[in-house]
């Protein structure tokens, strides 16, 4: 069994709530905008991370992060980008993936908006864990956490973090 913690468009930002649910977790999912470098070496020094950039990623953290993650792990295939869609509404180049890796869980981000939905096209689990981050339109940040086990999806939860704007301006010292 592994416990995954999944998130996205962290925008360079981290606090201690999301690292108390990183500690919580065996492996860390980033999917993407991840902002700063010193965000993958803080999840690493906590948690194994498995990454793919965003958008808005450096070169450095291209370096470090691939565009696309294709792997399987106790007994799930996994297919993980940044920019997708949705069930139904995929791009060109995604569906093509979806094809050719055929997950059982697929996970993206890039919208800030939390989705988790069955693809009966495809037959796989679609997760976007919205947004963990500061920076955007989105009004609560979120992210998802879930185990894995022979083969299995099994105990997700939607975690919600808290507003963004109120976090947003106590960082810039706002009232």
């Amino acid at each position: 069994m592994k416990k995954i913690l999944l998130l996205s468009d962290t925008h360079g930002f981290i606090d201690e709530k999301i690292k108390s649910y990183v500690t919580q977790a065996d492996e860390v999912w980033h999917a993407g905008d991840i902002g700063k470098t010193s965000i993958l070496d803080e999840l690493q020094a906590l948690k194994p991370v498995r990454a793919v950039y965003g958008n808005i990623d450096s070169h450095q953290i291209r370096q470090q992060a691939p565009e696309v993650l294709s792997f399987t792990t106790e007994g799930v295939q996994v297919l993980m980008i940044h920019i997708a869609g949705y069930p139904g509404r995929y791009n060109s180049r995604v569906k093509q993936l979806i094809e050719l890796e055929q997950p059982k869980l697929f996970v993206c981000g890039h919208s800030h908006i939390l989705k988790v939905m069955q693809d009966k096209k495809y037959g796989h689990l679609h997760m976007n864990p919205g947004a963990a981050g500061i920076s955007g339109f989105h009004k609560i940040r979120t992210l998802l956490r879930f185990t894995l086990q022979k083969g299995e999806i099994k105990n997700l939860e939607a975690i919600e973090l808290g507003l963004r704007g109120a976090l947003s301006n106590a960082v810039n010292g706002a009232d």
